[in-house]
């Protein structure tokens, strides 16, 4: 099957300081290109100029560019999946507006697409960042793969080239506090995973806060694995049997040496153990009922404030 053209969805947020350079690269990229490309960029509630910046911005080789406006940042993944709904082309994937993903993983996971596949994932292979977030990468995919989608690269999945059958799945099913990459491959689609060597970001400062990375953390194993909950089981009865051997030791003691007294300091450490991992454990399910709550009062993923097409589509996917 062929495929005439791809639709990229590219959130952004403040990133004024690169989107011209971006702009410039994939719009130079499209010149050469087998296929037709449409840019559908996503505001995440910048509070800068970058959309004007796009606006302005003459592009000589796409197909068609679309701009969304998100009342609010209400995230990257959400961002995404706002931008999927007006995507054009049967296929669809997303990219950052820092030029961190090289540009040429379109052509490649296109000639992947042709051979039947319905998502191409692109893991990096490297990156250019520093020590403790590579080290949260990879900590990250490995527990990922291990605990809740297996099929999930050692490097990270960073894109996804996916056909029109996810991208459908995908828009039927909006999940709030949720990875867009993760519901995809954890549907299991016929897929195949490429390995690319990333850069650092072009220009401007990267909107990746500690505070986002642990939220990504833990929206991905609340969302897609019971890991969390069974960790907190099997505390539980680990300390149930630490408890029962302590206490029997303790009573042996006794028994045996009846002039040594019994200690407070100890009786004191068990509690605060204990009472620390019940706490823990009640954080746990609290995430797992605050997503259910969010999820059953279908509050909108995102909400879109405006629309407008710089450049409209030429032709539709044939």
């Amino acid at each position: 099957m062929m495929y005439q053209g791809i639709s990229v969805v590219v959130p952004f947020l403040n990133e004024s300081e690169g989107i011209g350079l971006f702009c410039r690269e994939i719009d130079q990229y499209a010149a050469g290109a087998s296929f037709f490309i449409e840019l559908v960029f996503v505001d995440d509630g910048s509070s800068d100029n970058t959309a004007e910046i796009i606006g302005r911005f003459s592009f000589q080789n796409i197909a068609s560019v679309k701009i969304i406006r998100l009342s609010k940042n209400f995230g990257s993944h959400a961002a995404v999946r706002a931008g999927l709904q007006y995507a054009g082309y049967d296929i669809c994937t997303w990219m950052g507006s820092d030029l961190q993903e090289p540009v040429k993983f379109l052509e490649i996971s296109m000639a992947k697409m042709e051979q039947g596949y319905d998502a191409v994932y692109i893991e990096k292979e490297s990156i250019d960042i520093s020590k403790c977030s590579r080290l949260f990468s990879k900590l990250y995919s490995m527990l990922i793969r291990k605990y809740a989608v297996n099929n999930f690269g050692s490097g990270g999945i960073s894109n996804i080239v996916f056909n029109a059958k996810v991208k459908q799945m995908l828009n039927e099913n909006v999940e709030g506090n949720s990875a867009v990459n993760l519901q995809i491959m954890d549907a299991g689609f016929r897929g195949i995973t490429i390995p690319m060597r990333f850069s650092a970001r072009a220009a401007g400062k990267s909107k990746w806060t500690l505070a986002k990375k642990v939220k990504l953390f833990i929206d991905s194993f609340v969302s897609f694995s019971f890991m969390p909950l069974r960790a907190v089981s099997i505390a539980g009865i680990s300390m149930f049997f630490l408890g029962m051997a302590f206490g029997l030791l303790t009573a042996i003691n006794k028994i045996q040496n009846p002039q040594v007294p019994v200690g407070y300091s100890t009786v004191v450490c068990i509690l605060a153990l204990g009472f620390g991992i019940t706490n823990i454990a009640l954080g746990v399910i609290a995430e797992y009922l605050w997503r259910t709550y969010d999820a059953a009062r279908k509050r909108p993923v995102f909400l879109v404030s405006e629309t407008k097409v710089v450049k409209q589509l030429e032709r539709s996917n044939g």
